[in-house]
This record gives structure tokens, sequence and C-alpha cells, in this order.
């Protein structure tokens, strides 16, 4: 399966139409800056098409794309640390809390994107905690590991499948386009 379209309809900051269309719903989370757009241009190979930056909290907003006209994915603002205030930093919290928790939307799947290289932080422990309490249907995908040492890589991915349990873990680079074919399945798997 291919993603064979790809386009930024929106970005929304709560209720919205389009979020109760009846189109399934695929959210992206993670933390500042661990490539959640990045992934989202190398899944749908446009350079462009999610705008990434590398300073933490460029995404402000859910930003909604439109993937093979048959589900969004939506880019959710990034936990932890961000170039901002502590006001803003509060209202992303608040954002991705509303949409996952306490909106009437429903999604298909949360991909929770972690940094490879750097392992699960803490806020990622608690994240995943919150969505496994809600029923959540979690994958994981462990961004960055083109910069993992050849002979780390494997207890690196193993040290992630160790503390995530059984949610699948999918080893990613979005600069290397590792994994695109298995996040691809998985996000177009009925």
């Amino acid at each position: 399966m291919v993603i064979t379209s790809a386009k930024f309809i929106k970005g929304v900051q709560g209720t919205d139409e389009i979020l109760a269309d009846g189109i399934p719903q695929i959210a992206l989370i993670g933390r500042s800056n661990v490539g959640k757009s990045s992934v989202i241009n190398s899944l749908t190979n446009q350079k462009n098409l999610a705008r990434t930056s590398s300073f933490p909290g460029r995404t402000r907003e859910i930003n909604i794309f439109l993937i093979n006209n048959s589900f969004y994915l939506l880019d959710l603002p990034g936990y932890g640390f961000a170039k901002a205030s502590r006001e803003v930093r509060d209202r992303f919290h608040e954002l991705i809390g509303w949409y996952l928790f306490d909106s009437p939307y429903e999604q298909k799947k949360v991909v929770l994107i972690i940094d490879a290289f750097t392992g699960l932080k803490d806020s990622d422990v608690a994240t995943l905690d919150v969505l496994e309490e809600h029923g959540k249907p979690v994958v994981i995908v462990a961004n960055k590991v083109d910069k993992i040492k050849k002979s780390h890589y494997q207890s690196q991915l193993q040290t992630v499948r160790d503390a995530v349990g059984d949610y699948r873990v999918i080893p990613y680079s979005a600069k290397k386009n590792i994994g695109v074919r298995e996040l691809t399945n998985e996000l177009l798997a009925k």
C-alpha cells in the first residue's frame, strides 16, 4: 500500500466541523522537536507539506492533512520543552489533552513519536500511560534511528521496546526514509 495523495487542509485550535465530518483521524503526538512534521513529509514523499523547524514548538495548533482522500493525519503540538512562554506551552498541553481525551472525536490510531537516539523521556512514558488509561490504539515510532551508532542500534531499540511493553515499535528515520513502508502499512491498514 502507498500514499498517493496528501494535502494540508487547515490548522484548528478547538472544535471544528472538519473534525466531525466522519473521516477517520490518526493523531501524531510526541515531544517538541522529535520530528512529527518530518515524519509526515517522509510518509507523503513531500518535502514541505508539513512545516519543519529546528526550534522546538513550531506547531502551535492541530494541523490536519488529508491522506489518500480517505483519512486525516493530525499533527499535534509537541509536549515538553518549546521556545515559547509558559502560557503558550500550557495552551499546547490543554489543546492536546482536549483533543485526545475530552473532545467527542475518536482516533483510528495515535502515533506516539519518540526520539530513538535519546530514548524515552519521562514525558513520553507519562503520555503513553495516559493514552493507555484512555484505551487509545497506540503505535510507537522510534524516529531518528539514523543517529544511533550501529554498535548500539539493537540495544537502544530493545531498551525502547522494554520500556513500552506490548506496543508495536517501528524504527524510523525521516531523514533516511527508514521505516516508511512499515508505518504506511500500519496507517493504511483497516
